[in-house]
């Protein structure tokens, strides 16, 4: 399985909507390749985060640098 193969099956297996052999298949592939780990990792985070409605509290440094380089893109026009 490449890694195309597994991100084009990454929503389902996070909704656990793959059937036995596949799943199988994924499963090989997640404990072969590092790269697919972090992205299925941070997805599936990524979504526990959302359906739990957590409020991620930004350092106020990178929360300052965010909003100047947001009010930056505006001033030259955002598109």
């Amino acid at each position: 399985m490449t890694c195309t193969e597994f991100l084009a099956q990454l929503d389902d297996l996070l909704d656990e909507k793959i059937p036995g052999t596949m799943r199988d298949d994924l499963s090989q592939h997640l404990r072969d390749c590092g790269h697919c780990v972090i992205t299925y990792n941070t997805t599936r985070k990524t979504i526990e985060i959302f359906r739990s409605h957590e409020i991620y509290e930004l350092p106020d440094a990178l929360r300052e640098r965010l909003h100047a380089a947001i009010l930056a893109k505006c001033r030259k026009g955002c598109s």
